[in-house]
């Protein structure tokens, strides 16, 4: 008789979580999942639960080259317009910074005081500037801005690096609307080839981030309504976009996440991991399958990856910050009551 599969080992955190303010999510998540986290997110909570749609208020003083979600038809400015516009703007100043490093302060405080734990690191999720340039700028505007909102992106993750010890930082890198222009739904891609030109912006970031901070990389098919805006047929994309990212990326990865939607426990959805799993070497990787309300659900999605990989950990699809604040508290003791704490 074969042994029973081994249950997973730790919960991560996505992103956002529906409370109301950094230290309320280090506390009732720190409480809620003791042992399990080896990092943690301060929630993105406030304007950042929206993911990245409240970075069109950086871009207020320019806000022809907004999409408008009135129905109106894209603009079609000349180039000459069109360059005239972009130079025109101030500096991006994205603000992820300035979160970051208010709730480090929260962070660290909490810690002195015990209620996190030593060894946690404060986790940074920053979107990829393929998902705010793709989905919030015209498309028209898109090639100028692109390079400029990459920039402004890189400037944070320096100063968050610099103001932040090497030891308590993590940063996340959130691919969302990548999957979008993969699969030719929703979000056009600007850029050609699609699949290699996102190979490289993704490698870019990855090793933009410094040795000593941890990295990985949230691999999302979106969460709107509760919805992906297409349902993956199996995990074959995420495993070739997240073999891309640990073979071409200099530095360590320290961790993959990859979504999993609620009705696949079948093994042709996990099947492609197998291709995955002998690169991942001191990589963790991270299976969205908790849903709410759904603990038998949730462990039936365990039991099948259990027979492809030895050892992986749980989480939930997406970031919560669309989800139910009611439906928080399953989640995490789900999460608790499916996974073991980690060695």
């Amino acid at each position: 008789m074969s042994a029973p599969p081994q249950q997973p080992c730790g919960v991560h955190m996505v992103g956002s979580v529906p409370l109301p303010s950094a230290e309320d999510v280090f506390r009732q998540v720190c409480e809620a999942l003791p042992g399990r986290l080896r990092r943690i997110t301060d929630g993105e909570t406030g304007d950042r639960s929206q993911f990245c749609f409240f970075q069109r208020n950086v871009f207020a003083h320019t806000p022809t080259i907004l999409v408008n979600f009135d129905g109106s038809p894209p603009k079609t400015p000349t180039r000459a317009e069109i360059e005239h516009i972009v130079k025109g703007m101030p500096r991006i100043d994205t603000g992820y910074d300035e979160h970051a490093l208010s709730s480090y302060s929260t962070f660290r405080r909490l810690r002195a005081e015990g209620i996190v734990p030593g060894g946690i690191r404060f986790q940074v999720s920053l979107p990829t500037p393929i998902n705010f340039v793709g989905s919030q700028i015209e498309p028209a505007f898109r090639p100028a801005v692109e390079p400029l909102y990459e920039e402004a992106v890189l400037r944070v993750l320096k100063r968050i690096e610099a103001e932040t010890p090497r030891q308590d930082l993590a940063i996340q890198w959130d691919v969302a609307v990548e999957f979008g222009q993969l699969e030719r739904v929703l979000f056009e891609p600007w850029f050609e080839p699609v699949k290699e030109g996102i190979f490289e912006r993704l490698v870019r970031l990855g090793n933009a981030v410094d040795e000593g901070v941890e990295m990985g990389f949230h691999l999302c098919y979106g969460d709107i309504g509760h919805a992906h805006f297409k349902e993956p047929e199996d995990t074959s994309l995420l495993v070739e976009v997240a073999t891309a990212i640990l073979e071409r990326v200099k530095r360590p990865v320290n961790w993959i996440h990859l979504p999993v939607p609620k009705n696949r426990d079948d093994p042709a959805y996990f099947a492609p991991l197998e291709k995955l799993k002998g690169l991942l070497g001191q990589t963790e990787l991270y299976l969205g399958l908790v849903h709410a309300e759904d603990e038998e659900g949730t462990r039936w999605r365990i039991e099948t990856p259990s027979k492809v990989l030895e050892i992986f950990g749980v989480a939930t699809e997406c970031g919560m910050g669309r989800t139910p604040p009611a439906e928080l508290a399953s989640i995490l003791q789900i999460s608790a009551a499916v996974s073991s704490p980690i060695n």
